[in-house]
């Protein structure tokens, strides 16, 4: 079982579960099974014990969750205790307690359906699902997140896809802006973008569809220069003090960084036994799928 302290902050407090306190304990063990960061899981486990707490402090029973109990749960202004700094829930946080909905719903402990089949399984979707892990190489978490995107989307899109039209798809998107922050709506649009292109090469809807889906204006981090170039690199990398221990760990990391070209989570990820010293190889785990990269000790 997870032991929640491995990826919790130290002094952080979090919020009781109570009588669920077992299931968000099986919870967070099944994603970290699948692979999810100690990060991720850290963050389904907060929003499972907040909704967890909140159902005893309305007095509501975990069998009688619905789409109207979630809805007040997503309205509620949150004085709940813990380390939570928003009086409100986000529409990424709802995401999570959704997610733990379901795994309750799973194990029948959650009797009600989601109306209108929101969330019921859709069998284009899954194939779509299917072909991004096979050959996207996208994360467990990533193909999850686009397939709930999709089946938000889908009931206003309409259940024939060879009828879907460019005016139709630029509508439907818009109207998401009105519901949930750029940012989100970004991703739906990513996910909506694949699954008609996935849809197109397959007959399935008009070729080109794909293209009708607008593009998410987000200038947040426009400010911020695309890239350095080599002499910064180099700069950068000589101002690690090689006689400290942080100075090393941090010189280590900036050389994968820009020698070998690791995202972030891959130098995270990495432990000793993926480091084969006498072939100057790293095996890396990028997104779910090992392959290695030739170092220069």
């Amino acid at each position: 079982m997870v032991n929640s302290s491995e990826y919790r902050h130290s002094g952080r407090r979090r919020m009781d579960a109570g009588d669920l306190a077992p299931l968000v304990a099986q919870f967070t063990h099944q994603l970290s099974e699948a692979g999810y960061t100690d990060f991720t899981v850290g963050g389904f486990d907060d929003a499972a014990r907040h909704l967890a707490h909140w159902l005893a402090q309305v007095k509501a029973t975990v069998a009688g969750i619905d789409e109207a109990v979630i809805g007040r749960f997503a309205r509620h202004r949150c004085q709940c205790p813990g380390s939570r700094r928003e009086n409100h829930v986000s529409v990424k946080y709802m995401g999570r307690v959704r997610q733990f909905v379901e795994f309750l719903r799973e194990r029948a402990i959650v009797q009600h359906e989601t109306p209108r089949g929101l969330l019921a399984p859709n069998r284009r979707v899954v194939e779509f699902q299917s072909w991004l892990r096979q050959h996207r190489g996208l994360s467990e978490m990533t193909v999850d997140q686009h397939g709930r995107m999709l089946l938000q989307l889908l009931p206003a899109l309409g259940p024939r896809p060879r009828s879907w039209d460019a005016h139709g798809i630029r509508d439907v998107m818009i109207a998401e802006t009105t519901r949930a922050s750029r940012g989100h709506v970004k991703k739906m649009a990513s996910a909506l973008r694949g699954y008609v292109r996935f849809l197109s090469a397959h007959g399935l809807c008009r070729a080109g569809l794909e293209h009708a889906v607008p593009i998410i204006p987000q200038w947040r981090l426009s400010t911020l220069p695309r890239y350095i170039d080599a002499a910064q690199v180099e700069q950068l990398i000589a101002t690690c003090d090689t006689a400290t221990p942080t100075g090393l760990r941090d010189r280590a990391i900036l050389l994968l960084l820009a020698r070998l070209g690791l995202r972030a989570g891959d130098i995270v990820s990495l432990r000793l036994d993926a480091l084969d010293w006498p072939q100057a190889t790293v095996s890396v785990r990028g997104k779910g799928i090992p392959c290695t990269r030739s170092a220069s000790w």
